[in-house]
């Protein structure tokens, strides 16, 4: 059975969402495919199995909130 995720990070400017996107690609090929859309970035997952895109939604997350943290983004304002 295949199953899809799609998450979408919302950013303040599209730049950001453009730099989270070259930051995030290299670790993501092969696992998810994502795309700049004005000010998000959309991605979307793919899998066999529910704990396998669990998995993969939870590096994306965390690796997400590092990009952020290197944009000192506040949360507050996204």
């Amino acid at each position: 059975m295949q199953i899809t995720a799609r998450l979408v990070f919302h950013y303040q400017e599209e730049e950001q969402a453009l730099i989270a996107y070259q930051s995030l690609e290299p670790d993501n090929r092969n696992y998810l495919e994502s795309k700049v859309v004005d000010n998000d970035l959309v991605c979307k997952i793919r899998g066999e199995s529910v704990p396998r895109i669990l998995a993969t939604l939870d590096d994306l997350i965390f690796s997400e909130i590092l990009v952020e943290k290197v944009l000192e983004i506040d949360g507050d304002e996204i």
